[in-house]
């Protein structure tokens, strides 16, 4: 019997191309584009210059997704930056990466995102006031632990619910878009006049606005991290990520205009739901589906977070970064459980202190660090490594320009107006290269995990897995 049972276990291939397109716009729609338009108007100053944002942002993303579909059919493994920042600049950096990634930048993406569904879940309750930061806090914990449970349930059931709260999405910015084509036909264009005057152009406001504009965009590398369940990845990962990305850049430029058609940027930039500000003054009393599709939105994107997220984890442990426990999977269901478990955990800590637009800033901060130091190792695959097999390949141009917009979004905020937080931050992911050292270089402490592992492996029923290739 046992040596039956000796089977290696591996992730299936089951994502196809509808499925990599949801699985990307479903997650790049979450709840920033519901969340972040006053934010980004109000860093900028002005309507045009907010519009001329939202494109750039689109723009940027395609052109550093290009990239990404280089390095995701050049180096086929699961795990997205983690991989390529290993199997460029070396084991240190890529540790650093995951380190900050499963202890930080994945769950404050999550408590990011849970906070924005739980703004909207409440909103309709407290028409007058906002409402108490302590009942959003539970309802965003009730969301959490709920995608928690379906994610380690089954892979086909949480791709099935990506899939719906899609398309509930897309109806959602679609009614938006409709209406307000209806009030640009009815004459409402007294924001797009002297659409450019009060612009700041200075480098922290464009800096955080970016950042702000980002963060609807986040999940667009949500593909590079399941590679290995991607049905002919070289032919699906630049389509996916095309289609997905174009969709997505068009209907946040109309949901902008539209925004901007029915309020003033003043009230734009004081709302605190923009989706329920205009859903109250186009739909009157129907203005509460507006805070309903939003929250879908959110609740499907922190789906699709948790999906991608999980896998990171799973990937690094498999490299012998994180405990072993971290790299199994269920022996019957075949979910990464331990590692949904774990990041579930950590998300719940970060949402006891975290705001919303101090989570997004110091999230996007982290992120495109790291996308920097992905895109110099698809730099120097290209000059050092050109005899490798490329399915699909882009200029040497674009990485390096897209380095150097990296390298200012990082630097942008800190030099024009530094803040005490940044630091933190740094140091926090230069901690990772110093747990590194002793832990995994020197091996300190090999045997404290094992007792640990064993019991958690029966308790869990899980069991090692293997790669895909």
């Amino acid at each position: 019997m046992m040596e039956e049972k000796q089977q290696k276990l591996s992730l299936k291939r089951e994502v196809g191309l509808v499925g990599a397109v949801s699985l990307i716009a479903g997650t790049m729609i979450g709840s920033g584009i519901f969340m972040s338009p006053q934010t980004v108007i109000s860093s900028i100053g002005s309507s045009g210059a907010s519009l001329v944002l939202w494109a750039s942002c689109g723009l940027l993303v395609i052109l550093v997704s290009f990239c990404y579909a280089e390095l995701g059919t050049v180096i086929q493994e699961s795990g997205g930056e983690y991989i390529y920042i290993l199997r460029t600049s070396g084991p240190v950096m890529a540790f650093t990466l995951a380190f900050s990634s499963i202890l930080f930048v994945r769950p404050a993406g999550v408590a990011g995102i849970s906070l924005s569904f739980a703004q909207y879940v409440v909103a309709p309750f407290y028409p007058e006031c906002p409402p108490p930061v302590f009942v959003v806090k539970c309802v965003a914990a009730v969301a959490i632990l709920v995608l928690a449970i379906v994610n380690c349930m089954n892979v086909r059931f949480s791709m099935s619910v990506q899939v719906f709260f899609m398309v509930a999405k897309v109806v959602a910015l679609g009614i938006i878009v409709v209406g307000g084509v209806v009030m640009l036909a009815k004459g409402n264009a007294e924001s797009f006049q002297n659409s450019f005057e009060n612009s700041n152009v200075g480098i922290h406001p464009i800096g955080i606005a970016f950042y702000q504009g980002l963060w609807s965009y986040d999940g667009w590398n949500n593909l590079n991290y399941v590679t290995e369940e991607l049905k002919r990845p070289e032919v699906n990962l630049p389509r996916a990520l095309v289609i997905a990305i174009s969709l997505v850049t068009g209907l946040y430029l109309l949901v902008n205009v539209s925004y901007l058609t029915v309020m003033t940027p003043n009230e734009l930039m004081s709302s605190t739901a923009v989706a329920v500000t205009w859903g109250n003054k186009v739909l009157g009393s129907w203005g509460w589906i507006m805070s309903l599709a939003a929250a879908l939105s959110a609740f499907g994107s922190l789906n699709g977070t948790f999906f991608s997220g999980g896998r990171v984890c799973f990937v690094a442990a498999r490299e012998g970064h994180m405990p072993d426990i971290l790299s199994m999977a269920h022996v019957h269901r075949l979910t990464p459980s331990p590692a949904l478990i774990f990041t579930t955990l950590i998300s719940l800590v970060v949402l006891i202190p975290g705001d919303f637009q101090s989570i997004v800033n110091y999230f996007s901060f982290t992120a495109w660090f790291f996308y920097a130091v992905t895109l110099s190792g698809l730099i120097y695959l290209k000059i050092k490594k050109p005899e490798l097999p490329r399915p699909y390949s882009v200029p040497i141009v674009l990485p390096i320009l897209i380095l150097l917009v990296a390298i200012f979004l990082v630097l942008a905020p800190i030099i024009d107006q530094p803040q005490i937080e940044y630091l933190y931050v740094a140091l926090f992911i230069l901690s990772g290269a110093i747990v590194y050292v002793p832990f995994i270089h020197f091996k300190l402490c090999p045997g404290m995990f094992d007792k640990v592992t064993t019991f958690l492996q029966l308790f869990l029923e899980v069991a090692p897995a293997e790669k895909n290739l």
